[in-house]
């Protein structure tokens, strides 16, 4: 992937898919439905929203920009690597977060539709992440929805 274009990442994007080889990371109890980007200089700020027993929950963190082509860096040693997008449909992401000591990796798979996986997309990440554990999101769209609609 070329230089990572901050304003064009920015935007909702609903996750569709994880995989990661550590099998935490496929069952952490609140899962993402969707992320708001916004970018603003070298900065910026991710809202993702969780159904946490129906009621949407939602954080805000503010990350930099890295030296490293695609590469944000948020506190709490956690690093987001936009690995391929076509800022339209999809982008595929690798999040590397420090959790009791240890480096995780986990793919994500997001679109900009609530409805549909883009299909081109889908099939990018399912090569990219044939050797790891595959989890497939089907899940609510409630909270997804109100965030696209920046209701939350």
């Amino acid at each position: 992937m070329g230089d990572l274009d901050l304003q064009k990442i920015s935007g909702f994007w609903r996750e569709v898919g994880v995989a990661s080889k550590y099998n935490v990371a496929l069952k952490a109890g609140m899962k993402v439905e969707g992320l708001f980007i916004t970018s603003s200089g070298h900065n910026v700020t991710v809202k993702a929203t969780y159904n946490s027993s129906g009621s949407c929950v939602t954080e805000k963190v503010v990350g930099s920009g890295r030296d490293a082509v695609g590469k944000l860096a948020f506190p709490g040693h956690r690093e987001i690597f936009v690995l391929d997008t076509d800022y339209e449909h999809y982008a595929i992401l690798r999040v590397s977060l420090l959790w009791r000591g240890k480096e995780f990796h986990v793919f994500k798979y997001l679109t900009r539709s609530l409805d549909t996986e883009d299909e081109p997309g889908f099939w990018r990440f399912r090569e990219m992440t044939a050797d790891t554990g595959l989890y497939l999101v089907s899940r609510h769209r409630r909270c997804a929805k109100l965030l696209k609609e920046e209701l939350i």
